[in-house]
C-alpha cells in the first residue's frame, strides 16, 4: 500500500465496543441455529477483506441504475480496520484502467464465487453514512446471474437506504415481473426519526421455501411469500444466492449528491452471518476461480 492510500484511511479506534458482546452471540445462535458461515472482519489494520471469502469489484458501469461511482480495489475505497469493514465513497476524479473518468469512488464487495446461500438467517450489523445521493445496501444475487440474467436470477435486498430517507430502509425482492421500481417489499422506519448513521443496527432476512422475513435488530416488519405473487409472475428463489455489500453515489433512485452530503462517506460493517433454518443449505465454493467483474 502507497504512502498515499495510507494517509487517506480513516481512524476508527475505541469503536471496538460496536462488536457484538458474546452474549449477543450466544442469542443469536439459540435463536437461529447452527453457524454457517461468517466473517468479522478482523483483518490487520488497512488490510484488503479475505480473498477466500470476497470478490472486490473494480467497475465504474453504473449497474444499470445511473450510479455515479467507480468502484476500485484502493485501500482508499474499501478496507479492513479494528474488527470493521469499511467501504468509503469519495469526491474525487478518478480515472480507470478502462481510461474512463468519473467524479466518485467507492466499494463493493462479493461473495460470489466463494460462499453460495441457499435459505437461512442472513444478517449483518452495519452502521450507515447519512448524506443525499447516497445509497448504502447488502443484498443478495442469484448465482445464474451470468446465464440467467436479471431480474430472471432473482434479488433479495436485505437492507437499502436512500440518503434523502436517513431514517428509513427498505427490504424487497426483485424477480420477473416485479423488478425494478415495482418489487415486493416494504420498510422500516426508527422510532422518534432517529437516523441509521447513529448507531450499528443489524439487517437480517430469514429465507425458507416460499417465504423470506425481514427484521432490524430482529423486529419482524415485511413478510413475503410465493403466495404474493400475481398470475404470471414466478417465484425465483429456491436456488443459491450470493452476498453484496456496495456503497453507491447518486442513481435513479438516491438522485445525486448535492452541496450538504459530506465526502468521505463512510459505511461500516462489523460482521456478516449465516445461520442455518429448517431446510437449510449452502455451498462454500472458495476453490472456484472468479474475475473482479461486477455482477449487476
Amino acid at each position: 500500500m502507497s504512502l498515499a492510500a495510507a494517509s487517506l484511511l480513516p481512524a476508527i479506534h475505541g469503536q471496538r465496543t460496536s462488536i457484538r458482546t458474546a452474549a449477543q452471540q450466544s442469542n443469536q445462535d439459540t435463536r437461529a441455529g447452527k453457524l454457517l458461515w461468517s466473517d468479522e472482519f478482523n483483518g490487520p489494520n488497512a488490510s484488503a477483506p479475505d480473498p477466500s471469502k470476497w470478490v472486490v469489484v473494480y467497475n465504474d458501469s453504473g449497474f444499470g441504475n445511473n450510479e455515479l461511482e467507480y468502484y476500485t480495489h484502493r485501500a482508499a475505497n474499501l478496507h479492513e480496520a479494528d474488527g470493521h469493514l469499511v467501504l468509503t465513497a469519495r469526491k474525487e476524479t478518478f480515472t480507470g484502467k478502462d481510461g474512463q473518468t468519473r467524479s466518485y469512488t467507492s466499494g463493493r464487495i462479493e461473495s460470489r464465487g466463494r460462499f453460495d446461500a441457499k435459505y437461512g438467517r442472513i444478517e449483518a450489523r452495519i452502521k450507515l453514512p447519512k448524506g443525499k445521493g447516497l445509497w448504502p445496501a447488502f443484498w443478495l444475487l442469484g448465482s445464474d446471474f451470468k446465464t440467467t440474467g436479471w431480474p430472471g436470477c432473482g434479488e433479495i435486498d436485505i437492507m437499502e437506504n436512500v440518503g434523502y430517507e436517513p431514517s428509513i430502509v427498505h427490504g424487497s425482492l426483485h424477480g420477473p415481473g416485479y423488478s425494478g421500481a415495482t418489487p415486493l417489499g416494504g420498510l422500516y422506519a426508527l422510532p422518534g426519526k432517529a437516523a441509521f448513521s447513529d448507531a450499528y443496527h443489524v439487517f437480517a432476512v430469514d429465507w425458507q421455501p416460499g417465504e423470506i422475513r425481514f427484521y432490524v435488530d430482529n423486529h419482524l416488519y415485511e413478510t413475503r411469500k410465493e403466495s404474493d405473487l400475481e398470475p404470471g409472475q414466478r417465484w425465483v428463489f429456491d436456488h443459491p444466492f450470493y452476498i453484496v455489500l456496495n456503497l453507491a453515489v447518486g442513481g435513479y433512485w438516491p438522485g445525486n449528491p448535492d452541496a450538504s452530503t459530506e465526502f468521505p462517506a463512510r459505511m461500516l460493517v462489523d460482521d456478516v452471518r449465516v445461520y442455518s433454518l429448517d431446510h437449510t443449505s449452502h455451498t462454500d465454493t472458495s476453490s472456484s476461480k472468479t474475475s473482479l467483474t461486477a455482477a449487476r
